[in-house]
């Protein structure tokens, strides 16, 4: 992993936290959410607080998340915005946590100039002992505070003061009077300077969860289901009407295209699909030449057709689907039929545009692990896990390809490939209309196939 590291690539964009002073604050938010302190001086955190540098002295890479739900967070600076989420268990927690940071912005920098702000992500789960108890998280509320309450001695100061201007002998009660003076010495004035953080509810019904193998949740779709990529005999019955293993292939690409979830990558819009197959092509070859022992040379395009022509015959099933329809839409060869079955079928969809477009990348690129960019892009956990398992040839090619082809323009480099990004004030109420009935639900949308195995 040193040569991520270094490349920037891995723990890239943490915040460092060298100053004694903020030392001292992370040290008393560790007290506030009871653990236990840190003898670090210089460290670095994520958007959550989360310092590998400490879960390594700690012993304890889950000390701000216990259980791998309900996470807590410290937060220093609003700069942490901007930082990655590492070790993530649930895929809304880090645009919840920016969200937050975005919409009380003033107010934490207030806060954070003088004391750390600590809290929680939570929802009404507090453990996950089976799979099911992963159906009744519904939503999370940000619960936030500075380690000395200001803002709920900022709220107990603000009700004060309304019961000193509704009461009619307040001016004479000594004992009031006293406890706001009192008050207003840690808060300030709050009747010109209000302390107060929105408590923002989030629903989260579509989120991926890395417990139990990695599950994909899909509830606020018209036709809802569960995509498991772990062991899916291990779930047992779960509270929902479908679920699919990573081996159904064609039961979750129906499952996508009757939500309309996806969309051919050949004729999206503003999309240059030729170069991008071209891309994906030279990643599945990096693949099967660095498990053959093939010299890569340097990587580049001559050398990747030089090794596609030693392979001939033994070119993966991938790349010669993806091939055929490069070769349909710039040399007029026939159409190729690639259905869910093939291997290459996932390399060929993107994300429709919509509120579920980040989760759906995301599926996709475990669904087509082959294609490292989008890999590394939409599933970072999924990447990092599979890169320590490849050769060295392959890692030294994509760690070189990536420094130089999606470091230098991040947001350029995503929407080339997957469109405008999604508003994370999408559908912010998470209210959705109820559907229509639709004649596909008197049987299932999969009622065929799954009638049959059945």
């Amino acid at each position: 992993m040193r040569r991520l590291i270094d490349k920037g690539l891995m723990f890239g964009n943490l915040v460092r936290v060298d100053a004694p002073a903020l030392v001292a604050r992370y040290n008393r938010a560790l007290r506030h959410l009871g653990k236990p302190e840190t003898k670090q001086t210089e460290f670095h955190i994520d958007i959550s607080g989360y310092s590998p540098e400490v879960g390594d002295e700690l012993g304890d890479h889950l000390y701000l998340n216990p259980n791998g739900v309900n996470r807590q967070f410290i937060l220093l600076s609003t700069e942490q915005k901007t930082a990655p989420l590492l070790n993530a268990t649930f895929s809304m927690e880090r645009a919840i946590l920016r969200l937050f940071i975005e919409e009380n912005e003033a107010q934490l920098f207030s806060l954070t100039a003088r004391d750390a702000v600590a809290g929680e992500l939570e929802d009404t789960v507090y453990e996950l002992a089976t799979p099911a108890r992963l159906f009744d998280i519904r939503s999370m509320v940000v619960v936030a505070d500075t380690t000395g309450n200001h803002v709920a001695e900022a709220q107990k100061l603000a009700g004060l003061i309304e019961r000193f201007r509704q009461e009619r002998d307040a001016w004479f009660d000594e004992a009031l009077i006293g406890q706001m003076i009192e008050i207003a010495g840690k808060t300030g004035d709050v009747t010109r300077n209000p302390v107060s953080l929105k408590a923002t509810q989030f629903v989260t019904e579509d989120f991926w969860t890395s417990h139990f193998g990695g599950i994909y949740m899909f509830r606020s779709v018209t036709h809802p289901a569960a995509i498991c990529m772990g062991d899916r005999a291990a779930l047992g019955t779960l509270p929902i009407r479908y679920v699919f293993g990573h081996e159904n292939r064609n039961e979750i690409a129906k499952f996508l295209q009757l939500n309309g979830l996806v969309e051919p990558i050949i004729g999206a819009k503003g999309f240059d699909a030729g170069a991008v197959l071209r891309q994906k092509m030279d990643f599945i070859l990096i693949e099967a030449a660095s498990r053959l022992g093939l010299n890569l040379g340097d990587g580049s395009r001559r050398e990747l057709r030089q090794i596609a022509q030693r392979l001939g015959p033994d070119l993966p099933e991938e790349f010669q689907a993806l091939a055929a329809l490069l070769r349909w839409k710039e040399a007029g060869g026939p159409w190729p039929r690639i259905d869910s079955r093939h291997p290459g079928y996932f390399y060929t969809l993107r994300a429709a545009e919509g509120p579920l477009k980040t989760l759906v990348n995301m599926l996709l690129s475990e669904l087509g692990p082959l294609d490292v960019r989008q890999l590394f892009i939409c599933h970072k956990e999924l990447f990092y896990r599979l890169y320590a398992t490849w050769p060295d040839a392959k890692k030294a090619y994509v760690a070189k390809f990536l420094e130089k082809e999606y470091q230098i323009d991040k947001a350029g480099v995503r929407e080339a490939l997957f469109g405008s990004e999604p508003s994370m004030h999408e559908d912010e109420a998470g209210g959705r209309a109820e559907p229509e009935r639709d004649p596909v639900e008197l049987v299932g949308p999969w009622g065929a196939v799954l009638r049959g195995r059945r």
